[in-house]
């Protein structure tokens, strides 16, 4: 198979993360980001990830949950034949469909897609302080668990990265509205890059099934949005369409971390030259 993801294994966050871009790197990260908004602003997702590839020297790294979304941008990035690394964070906790349709994607594209596990001895540290359902207990019980399973993972998988592709929404929710086509990371120093920003759900669906592209039959039966098993529900009729993660807790505090700064709050990008620090 066509390994379109090789990241190298890193080390524990303190020695991956990199010091904040300052000074003239932050001006010419900022200069990219501009760049990359006036270019591909109006352009279609195909384009916009055939022009950061042609606008961005260095390794570029799209992240995976094998959601709605992840599953469009895979697409465009194999059927292209872009030399972008598709990489996951595969928590420990995730539904067999999910790892189902890992399968079924490598298969369908000819690809692999590089996963990244949390450190065992960090993962026994937080069992072994909160339990092994501890995130139920309180929101910073929950977000520790996340820090270990998915955003300390993450800065391995980002090392050395010189642009993050996601597959963010704007209107996923309430929190995710200000999200911008490119936005420059300082504390990663790096192009994050959002292609589908501007999509709806509607569009990604109907996007899937003229491409016969492989979907989470989870998506059919309620889970609009899919993340660990035991934090995610299917959503009722007229919630939002994150309001299955981490159902317990009020809606502002319901991310991850991946996407937040260290403030805890999402990291946005209205005008496009704001950064995260």
């Amino acid at each position: 198979m066509k390994r379109l993801a090789e990241a190298d294994d890193g080390s524990a966050i303190p020695a991956t993360r990199r010091v904040p871009a300052s000074g003239n790197e932050l001006e010419a990260l900022r200069a990219k980001v501009e760049a990359l908004v006036a270019a591909f602003g109006t352009a279609d997702a195909a384009a916009r990830l055939a022009g950061l590839c042609a606008k961005i020297d260095g390794r570029l790294v799209f992240t995976t949950s094998f959601g709605l979304e992840d599953q469009v941008v895979t697409h465009l990035i194999a059927a292209q034949g872009l030399p972008i690394e598709i990489v996951t964070l595969d928590t420990g906790r995730l539904f067999a469909e999910v790892h189902a349709l890992w399968a079924k994607t490598e298969a369908r594209y000819g690809l692999a897609v590089k996963p990244f596990y949390p450190r065992h001895n960090e993962v026994e540290g937080f069992v072994s302080e909160h339990g092994i359902n501890g995130f139920y207990a309180s929101i910073a019980a929950r977000k520790a668990c996340c820090g270990v399973r998915k955003v300390e993972p993450l800065a391995r998988a980002l090392e050395g990265a010189a642009a993050w592709i996601t597959g963010l929404r704007a209107d996923q929710s309430a929190a995710r509205g200000g999200v911008s086509l490119a936005e420059a990371d300082a504390g990663r120093g790096l192009v994050k890059f959002n292609p589908l920003l501007d999509w709806s759900r509607e569009q990604a669906l109907a996007f899937e099934r003229a491409n016969e592209t492989p979907l989470n039959p989870l998506h059919e039966r309620g889970f609009l949005s899919v993340g660990c098993q035991p934090c995610t529900r299917a959503v009722r009729s007229g919630e939002p369409e994150r309001a299955g993660r981490w159902w317990w807790e009020e809606e502002a505090a319901k991310e991850c971390g991946l996407h937040v700064g260290p403030d805890g709050r999402l990291v946005r990008a209205k005008p496009a030259l704001e950064v995260s620090a």
